[in-house]
C-alpha cells in the first residue's frame, strides 16, 4: 500500500493565477442537513469555501438557513426539497456533495433519488454519511458520474457487505472495483481506493485527536473544494485533500487534546498558502 506524501500535496496546491475570478475556481453544491443535523452540512459547505472553491451553494432544510447565513455568508442557500431549483442548479456544478446530516427518512431518500436522476457523467459526486446508508439499504442504482464514497468502517460494512474485522485492503479493493468508484475508507489510517488503478493508498497522517463529530463532514468539503479548483490530476487531487485534512489536525494537535472540524476549516487557507509557496 502506497503512502500519500507532502510533496504530492505540494504538486496539487499551486499559487493562483492573478488574472482570475471566482468562476475559475469551480462550483460546489452541498446537499444535506435535516432539521436535526444542520451542523453537518454547514461544516461541509464551510470546508468547501475555506479550501478555495469559487462558488458554493448549500441545499438544506429551511430550518438551517439562518444558521448558515450567520456562520457562512459566502455561501448561497436553497431548500433541499425544491426540485425545480435543484434541477436548475445541478447541471451548473463541478462537484456535488450529498449526505452530511441528510438522515435516512422518506424525505432524505426522495432527495437522494432525485439528485441521482439529475447528476451528469462528468460531474464529481461525493456520497457521504447517511446517503451511503441509503444506497446500501435501498440497493440504489448509482448514476453515471465521477463518484467518490467517503464511508467510515461501519458505513463501508453496510455498502460492501464486508464486516469491519474482515476489511482487508484486498477485500476492500475488490468491492471498490465492482462499484467503479473512488472509495475512501476512513479509519486510524485512512485508505483510498481509486478506479482504473491497482494501487492502494494510505494516509500516513492524522491521530486520535480527530475522533470527534463532524470530522467526515469537514473532509467532504475539502474534497469538493480541491476537485472544484485543481485540475492537475483527479486522483492526486483526491489524495491531497485527504492528506490536508489530517495534516492540519496534526499541526493543531501539537498543542490540543482534540482538534475540532471547525478549527481545521479555519486553518485551511493558511495551510494551503504554505503548500503553494
Amino acid at each position: 500500500m502506497q503512502q500519500i506524501t507532502k510533496s504530492l500535496v505540494q504538486q496539487v496546491i499551486r499559487p493562483r493565477t492573478q488574472e482570475s475570478h471566482k468562476g475559475n475556481f469551480g462550483r460546489v453544491l452541498t446537499i444535506g442537513g435535516n432539521q436535526n443535523f444542520g451542523g453537518a452540512i454547514i461544516m461541509s459547505a464551510s470546508a468547501a469555501v475555506y479550501s478555495g472553491a469559487g462558488l458554493v451553494t448549500c441545499a438544506t432544510a429551511p430550518q438551517n438557513f439562518i444558521s448558515l447565513h450567520a456562520r457562512l455568508p459566502e455561501a448561497m442557500v436553497v431548500d433541499y426539497q425544491d426540485e425545480k431549483m435543484l434541477a436548475e442548479l445541478i447541471p451548473q456544478m463541478d462537484v456535488i456533495v450529498i449526505g452530511p446530516g441528510l438522515g435516512t427518512d422518506v424525505t432524505a431518500l426522495a432527495i437522494l433519488k432525485f439528485v441521482f436522476t439529475q447528476v451528469q457523467p462528468q460531474q464529481n459526486l461525493i456520497i457521504d454519511g447517511s446517503a451511503i446508508t441509503l444506497v446500501a439499504q435501498e440497493k440504489l442504482a448509482l448514476p453515471q458520474a465521477q463518484i467518490i464514497f467517503t464511508p467510515h468502517q461501519m458505513e463501508w460494512q453496510r455498502l460492501s457487505g464486508i464486516p469491519v474485522a474482515q476489511q482487508t485492503p484486498a477485500k476492500n479493493q475488490a468491492i471498490q472495483q465492482k462499484l467503479a468508484a473512488t472509495v475512501i475508507v476512513k479509519s486510524h489510517r485512512t485508505e483510498i481506493y481509486l478506479p482504473d488503478s491497482t494501487i492502494m493508498w494510505q494516509n500516513p497522517v492524522g491521530s486520535a485527536a480527530m475522533a470527534t463529530g463532524g470530522m467526515g463532514d469537514c473532509l467532504t468539503g475539502i474534497l469538493a473544494g480541491f476537485l472544484a479548483q485543481f485540475s492537475v490530476d483527479r486522483a492526486q487531487t483526491i489524495l491531497a485533500a485527504v492528506y490536508t485534512h489530517s495534516a492540519i489536525s496534526d499541526q493543531l494537535a501539537q498543542k490540543q487534546y482534540v482538534t475540532l472540524p471547525t478549527q481545521i476549516i479555519a486553518a485551511l487557507p493558511k495551510y494551503m498558502a504554505e503548500m503553494a509557496s
